[in-house]
């Protein structure tokens, strides 16, 4: 039995420990603190360090669920938490500001991890607010010089999660061809759809 670590990141809001939440095993572990700065009018706390949460799937294998802290400022987390780990998956909120705007800083913050493993871009909040459109946000990628799955996606939906999870592990596939996830290309994915 083996171990797969994920990491979710995106700005305070976006969806992260909730999506951790909605697939974990047991309530995730969270490092939230209050905050204290223009966070406030949003959320009551902030992570600090990270969220954990893991769910094992049928054959035992344990995926680890690592949700960064959202704020730049908290960047030293994000290197750490990203070692060891499979993929990532960006939660944009369409609600923000300047979405597209948070989009380049995550690319541009994990760029080394996004060459090396892979990713994939959620947009949530979408429901209540469709522009940017997915069309927009895919040409943030194309000038960044990324092909990434991007899907609009409830961070509250179980079936959403496990969406993202799923095409995050084709995507890995995909750019570690000698790195066996499964003993065939359709075990996650089946695992994952099971769930």
């Amino acid at each position: 039995m083996g171990e797969l670590k994920f990491i979710f990141t995106g700005t305070p809001g976006a969806g992260k420990t909730t999506a951790i939440t909605s697939i974990s095993d047991y309530p995730p572990i969270c490092t939230d603190m209050l905050t204290t700065d223009e966070l406030q009018d949003i959320k009551e706390g902030t992570t600090v360090a990270m969220d954990f949460g893991e769910f094992t799937l049928e054959s035992g294998e344990k995926i680890l669920l690592y949700g960064t802290p959202g704020q730049e400022r908290f960047r030293h987390m994000w290197e750490i938490l990203v070692t060891g780990g499979l993929g990532l998956i960006i939660l944009v909120d369409n609600s923000r500001p300047n979405p597209l705007s948070d989009l380049t800083m995550y690319l541009t913050n994990f760029k080394d991890f996004i060459e090396r493993a892979g990713a994939v871009v959620a947009i949530t909040r979408w429901e209540t607010h469709p522009d940017p459109s997915i069309d927009k946000f895919q040409d943030v990628l194309s000038d960044f010089g990324v092909v990434l799955p991007i899907m609009e996606a409830d961070p509250r939906k179980k079936e959403d999660v496990l969406m993202l999870l799923d095409m995050l592990m084709a995507v890995v596939e995909m750019n570690q061809p000698n790195m066996n996830i499964g003993d065939d290309d359709n075990e996650y994915h089946d695992a994952l759809l099971s769930l």
